[in-house]
């Protein structure tokens, strides 16, 4: 017989029990289900809370002064604020580009003063994809305009203030000489976000009243926020950025070390569950292939004799393993469509299971509803993988079998 003729002849043999076949091919698509899940959770997941990161601070690239990072202070500035942003633009792998002020405040009113994160905004600029508090505004307006005179707060610090809305409070902060300022603002809004970080500790107030208090130039701000399609491209454009641009540029996991950590930690920890996945299903099928190769030793004898050479017996067995590796990889696929798509689209709700209020990662809150996107990456990954532990598998079986010796395994019964 040709070597043509493996493929037909392994086909039929991983049928000819059927049972077995069947245990085999089930533990493979078990494996592909987990992986495809826990994997397409962990993408989902990992990428909300980044890019939540990024509108609720600066982007998932950030350009800024060079000390910023180290030790942030309104006098650590960056001029030419309209040059930069002209130079990311025009880059179709950037959605949005804004510029703000950041820093620190003590808000004061005749009942108490407490201190909080300010964010000097364009309301024209900006909106829920670029700072997702604004979504979050339960009472109250947007500031009219970059002069606007007024300020919103997070709903837990507007209550510590004992403030209502159109209330007055003082702020005072350090200009850039180091001096301190205050100025007057009138409560405009007030943010509900269920972050108690965010509600207890956040105010907004319109950029070009903020730059005129602590004398900041018209084209000068604390950082130039860029917002990406995909957060996975951030250190790709920072890179290109660094050339180009003669400031410092930082990267959401640079600026966010804590979260960047508990990612990484999370998926090291699915990385070693899928690992372990893998060693099961891998030893599974060794077992199918080893128990049926060893049962057909006769059988391998024979056909040594009639011709068969050790490669083309080893060949066969091989086929046996891709076979099943190819059904398995299939079969796994069109099970695990209708999971993938509920979680997709519908989801697991686990607020019941979740502490009131949300959870938080450095500052950044857990969405209590899990959804499943997997990148295509992580799916060709996966599938990569599963087709050759299966052939992995065959490995010895396959050895085995072109090893037999025809006198010995003829006298088997």
């Amino acid at each position: 017989m040709s070597g043509s003729f493996l493929p037909t002849l392994a086909w039929r043999n991983i049928w000819r029990n059927r049972r077995r076949t069947v245990i085999t091919l089930s533990s493979i698509v078990f494996g592909i289900l987990l992986a495809v899940v826990f994997t397409g959770i962990g993408d989902s997941t990992y990428s909300k809370m980044i890019d939540l990161s990024a509108r609720l601070g600066g982007g998932h690239v950030t350009l800024q002064h060079p000390d910023y990072l180290e030790m942030p202070a309104l006098k650590r500035s960056i001029l030419k604020i309209q040059e930069k942003r002209a130079a990311i633009e025009g880059d179709p792998r950037v959605e949005r580009v804004v510029n703000r002020i950041v820093g620190t405040a003590m808000l004061a009113t005749a009942q108490n003063s407490t201190g909080a994160s300010l964010i000097g905004i364009d309301p024209k600029a900006e909106n829920k994809q670029t700072l997702s508090v604004i979504d979050a505004l339960a009472e109250g307006t947007m500031f009219a305009s970059r002069h606007d005179k007024g300020i919103i707060l997070g709903e837990k610090l507007a209550k510590n203030l004992g403030l209502r809305l159109g209330r007055k409070l003082v702020y005072t902060l350090t200009n850039k000489q180091g001096d301190i300022v205050s100025g007057l603002a009138r409560l405009r809004g007030i943010l509900r976000t269920g972050s108690p970080s965010v509600d207890a500790g956040l105010c907004l107030m319109p950029i070009d009243t903020l730059r005129k208090t602590i004398g900041f130039a018209p084209d000068e701000s604390t950082q130039v926020a860029v917002f990406l399609k995909d957060h996975r491209q951030s250190d790709e454009l920072a890179a290109e950025l660094r050339r180009k641009i003669a400031t410092a540029v930082v990267t959401w996991d640079q600026s966010k070390p804590e979260l960047a950590g508990f990612i990484k930690m999370k998926v090291s920890g699915t990385f070693v569950f899928e690992i372990l996945i893998a060693i099961l299903v891998a030893a599974g099928i060794f077992n199918t292939l080893f128990v049926s190769v060893m049962e057909r030793m006769r059988e391998f004898g024979i056909m040594m004799a009639l011709g068969y050479g050790p490669r083309r017996l080893f060949g066969l067995v091989m086929w046996e393993s891709f076979w099943i590796a190819l059904i398995g990889l299939l079969a796994g696929v069109l099970i695990t469509l209708y999971p993938y798509y509920y979680l997709s689209t519908t989801g697991i709700d686990l607020t019941a299971m979740m502490p009131k209020g949300n959870t938080e990662v450095a500052g950044v809150g857990i969405d209590p509803v899990l959804h499943a996107r997997i990148f295509v990456e992580s799916a060709v990954i996966i599938g990569a993988a599963v087709f050759i532990a299966t052939l992995t598998s065959g490995l010895y079986p396959a050895w085995r079998a072109g090893r037999v010796v025809p006198v010995d395994s003829i006298k088997l019964v």
